[in-house]
């Protein structure tokens, strides 16, 4: 399902980096977020539900500009 929070996000396994891009086109980096979060988030039915339970306030993040 399409979010009306969330534009897309990718994870890289390397770094366990998650970056989103929100609608409004903020970027943020999400550090240190375990692959199974990233693997769970996919499979959310509401991807802006599931960030704001188990990703927002969970994780460091920086804000890219």
């Amino acid at each position: 399902m399409p979010s009306s929070v969330i534009r897309y996000f990718r994870y890289n396994p390397k770094t366990a980096v998650l970056k989103i891009t929100f609608v409004t086109g903020r970027v943020y980096e999400y550090l240190s977020v375990p692959q199974e979060i990233y693997r769970e988030m996919k499979e959310a039915f509401s991807k802006g539900q599931f960030f704001n339970k188990y990703i927002r306030d969970q994780f460091t993040f920086r804000i890219l500009e």
